[in-house]
């Protein structure tokens, strides 16, 4: 679907290419956000510049997990393993590599969706690139401009959010563990859990939505960690040669991957599907925080891509390689689970529960998502939320069952596309950001003089 330039061998996807631009003219522009502002992402996560009184839902750590719960997901088992089947270990470096750029990126879209949300009369608020596209850009002069992106991705990504894969897949690794073999009324129940526990998730709004995925953002990441653990502990010798392959593969010339060039557009195109920087989903989440300064909460979005593309995805490409596993002929989840298996024939159940509570934390953040979305489509209208709970829930249990292949390309091919009509406008806005990131800073610079005053008074 998306047009490629033939370069050194290899087809790469022009789309690949305005996102990867996209993450380094923001990491130059904003001066290696990436790099100095690392540190302030963590005390502004701690709630350090947080107002109670500031407009929003969540905190930052709230706001995070849901963020993370809609991106670390099955693109971290499964994809890390598909991006290596096709560029081999060196994917898996240029996925990090693409992870450091795409920290600036993430850190753009957040503040704009802080910057523009809406505030209603209740004091919730909605936010992400439906409005900052819209309103942000009218605002520019450039009204007409910001309605037809807005409109565009908001149609978009109705059908982009659709969580065919993750019910999918999670039954496959689930099935495969417990040898249920092919028991469609088995699938069509997995299903109808994901429906009812998604469902109560997401009828008690933003607030219900915080409260859950802020307790399985972590349980997941922790679950999975010490899970990997264990494998590279039983596998230990081999994790320094693993990280040499993988570094080493990064910049071969091996044909049969398309050496560097081919390593990399694999790497990029899972490194986006995981941190889904550029996407601008993610945004719609860390608008919600409770801040009066949007930079703040672009700081702690900078922490999103390190976790889900730093920790969690290294982890899983050290422990698909260290095992020796990625060219035993494995693909997707199941190249993850023999690493898995390494260990004991029984240790693949691990990660069957990991994959499940992965695809559940995503299912419910990309279903809060959606519900904004109507909002922007449709207004407040309750009616028309409910409906889209009901379409969105209703086909879960339908995903377990049905043979998805081809409806994961559009989906897929979507996706990226949500990219297109996202980057017109955080390109023009980049001006917004960079002061927005300047009146932050002078922000906290008048708040440590008035804490200096105040300790000089007080001795």
């Amino acid at each position: 679907m998306f047009r490629s330039v033939h370069v050194a061998g290899v087809d790469v996807q022009i789309i690949v290419l305005w996102l990867f631009g996209a993450m380094v003219f923001f990491t130059l522009r904003l001066g290696f956000i990436n790099v100095r502002g690392f540190g302030l992402g963590f005390r502004a996560l701690r709630g350090e510049f947080s107002d109670p009184d500031a407009p929003g839902d969540l905190s930052p750590f709230q706001s995070l997990s849901t963020a993370l719960s809609g991106t670390v997901g099955l693109g971290n088992i499964a994809g890390v393993a598909i991006a290596i089947s096709i560029g081999g270990p060196g994917a898996a470096f240029w996925m990090v590599f693409i992870g450091f750029f795409a920290m600036s990126l993430k850190f753009a879209e957040v503040v704009l969706a802080v910057k523009f949300r809406i505030e209603r009369a209740d004091g919730s608020v909605s936010g992400g690139p439906m409005w900052y596209l819209s309103r942000g850009l009218a605002l520019r002069g450039k009204p007409r401009l910001g309605r037809f992106l807005a409109y565009i991705y908001a149609i978009f990504a109705l059908v982009a959010f659709i969580q065919i894969l993750q019910v999918n897949q999670s039954y496959a690794q689930i099935r495969s563990v417990l040898n249920l073999g092919e028991n469609l009324t088995t699938a069509f129940v997995y299903g109808v859990i994901f429906t009812v526990l998604v469902g109560f998730a997401l009828i008690g709004g933003v607030r219900s939505v915080g409260r859950t995925t802020s307790k399985l953002a972590p349980l997941m990441c922790g679950l999975y960690l010490t899970g990997v653990a264990v494998v590279l502990t039983a596998n230990a010798s081999n994790i320094g040669p693993a990280i040499g392959v993988i570094i080493g593969d990064a910049f071969s010339l091996d044909a049969t991957t398309g050496g560097i060039l081919g390593a990399f557009v694999a790497g990029m195109r899972r490194a986006v599907y995981s941190n889904e920087a550029g996407i601008g989903s993610a945004a719609i989440a860390h608008a919600t925080v409770k801040t009066s300064h949007p930079a703040s909460e672009g700081y702690v979005a900078l922490l999103e891509p390190f976790i889900d593309t730093f920790v969690v995805c290294s982890a899983t490409a050290i422990l698909i390689v260290s095992t020796g596993v990625w060219n035993a002929g494995y693909s997707d989840i199941a190249m993850t689970s023999a690493a898995f298996a390494t260990v004991s024939a029984w240790f693949p159940a691990v990660l069957a529960v990991c994959v499940f509570v992965f695809a559940l934390s995503t299912i419910i953040a990309v279903g809060y998502y959606g519900q904004q979305i109507i909002a922007f489509l449709f207004g407040d209208s309750e009616k028309m939320r409910l409906v889209y709970l009901v379409v969105f829930c209703g086909l879960l249990p339908i995903s377990a069952i049905a043979d998805v292949g081809s409806i994961i390309n559009v989906i897929d091919s979507l996706f990226f596309l949500l990219s297109v009509p996202n980057l017109i406008g955080v390109f023009l806005m980049s001006g917004v950001v960079v002061r927005e990131v300047t009146k932050f800073a002078r922000h906290r610079e008048a708040t440590r003089a008035v804490q200096l005053t105040q300790d000089q008074k007080g001795n």
